[in-house]
């Protein structure tokens, strides 16, 4: 009995674990759209830089839910449209300033906050206490910025962040993308020896593992660029540009992976790759992790297991192969190796499959086989 309730004890620990994950995973998705209603270029963004410039402090907060305006008190209704303008000359007044959720019009100004003084707060100043606590009590943005040190803090939930200097996010954008051309290289060349080992039938779960790790690691990069590119707004086109030429067809890829050897359970390809996305570095490093969620068990041997793939990635790169039509290849002949060794007339009996079509998915196979072997030893 003893046992028993350790181990339900270990399992609602890892099911909290896994809540507390996803719940990190939702919450830098919802700062990622703070960060563009601040971006260089936006109203708000303006209309902060002006108040920043004239030296003056404040607290905005962005959101007018019940639960906002129950901490609000005195100051006056103006319910009028925003503009960066008003919000400079509304910020002379000592008070807080209230916005729409959308921040396209100002409701009140002048207002006081009065938020739970039972809520921890690590700031000192009053005016970034009370944002702090606003934030943390309401979930809404709340904007404070700081007359003696000319910096504008975004306070969200438990999440403090201070907006950064274009140059400095520039320079930071640039370092990530010379790091993410590294990665997606490596990533490339893994793909691509995967690739010859599913045509060579020499595929081990190390090699399905290894390539996930790294198309993974791209995606993180390429996360934290999008932070970048919020926060730069219009300054951040260029950068965007070059992680989408850079990146455009890796999410694909690790998904089409995932379906093709991902065994057991109900887990769709894209909700393992989410599971893979709310893992530490340390988590993602160890194979045997990766081995144990596409269901080869985590034990070390299990690297070493061959496999066989569906054939779903390599059959998508097929011109004018419909996906009923490759499902129906997949049920039929099971894997990549029986469909590559099927003959004309053993493709033609498929259902959506004729003659014609039947050629033409085994001379695209033969093409595509002898185009990774001559990539793979140049």
């Amino acid at each position: 009995m003893k046992e028993e309730h350790v181990q339900e004890k270990v399992q609602e620990r890892v099911k909290e674990e896994k809540q507390q994950k996803g719940k990190s995973v939702k919450e830098a998705h919802s700062f990622l759209d703070v960060l563009k209603l601040v971006a260089p270029g936006t109203p708000l963004r303006e209309g902060l830089e002006s108040i920043l410039r004239a030296r003056m402090g404040a607290l905005i907060v962005v959101g007018d839910s019940q639960e906002i305006l129950n901490l609000v008190e005195g100051g006056f209704r103006i319910d009028t449209d925003f503009t960066p303008a008003n919000l400079y000359e509304l910020a002379k007044m000592d008070g807080a300033i209230i916005l729409s959720s959308d921040a396209k019009r100002i409701l009140y100004a002048n207002t006081q906050l009065v938020p739970d003084p039972a809520i921890p707060s690590s700031e000192t100043g009053i005016r970034h206490r009370t944002a702090e606590r606003v934030a943390r009590q309401t979930g809404t943005l709340v904007i404070a910025i700081s007359q003696r040190r000319s910096v504008i803090t975004l306070y969200k939930g438990a999440i403090r962040y201070i907006l950064q200097d274009i140059a400095v996010i520039l320079s930071k954008a640039n370092q990530a993308i010379q790091t993410l051309e590294k990665y997606k290289g490596v990533f490339d060349k893994a793909l691509l020896n995967l690739t010859a080992l599913e045509f060579e039938d020499l595929v081990t779960v190390y090699d399905v593992c290894r390539v996930v790790q790294r198309g993974e690691m791209v995606m993180r990069i390429v996360r934290e660029l999008q932070n970048y590119i919020g926060e730069l707004g219009t300054e951040g086109r260029l950068v965007k540009m070059q992680v989408e030429e850079l990146v455009s067809n890796v999410e694909e890829e690790l998904l089409h992976v995932i379906q093709d050897y991902c065994i057991g359970g109900d887990k769709e390809a894209a909700e393992i790759k989410q599971t893979f996305a709310t893992w530490t570095s340390e988590e993602l490093l160890d194979l045997t992790n990766i081995s144990r969620v596409l269901g080869y068990g985590a034990a070390a041997s299990s690297l070493d297991l061959n496999v066989y793939p569906r054939g779903y990635r390599l059959l998508q790169k097929l011109p004018r192969l419909p996906f009923p039509v490759i499902e129906n290849l997949i049920r039929t002949f099971g894997n990549l190796q029986n469909i590559v060794k099927a003959s004309i007339e053993e493709l033609d009996d498929v259902e959506g499959i004729g003659e014609v079509r039947a050629r033409s998915i085994k001379n695209g196979l033969r093409r595509l086989q002898e185009q990774v072997m001559l990539d793979r030893y140049l």
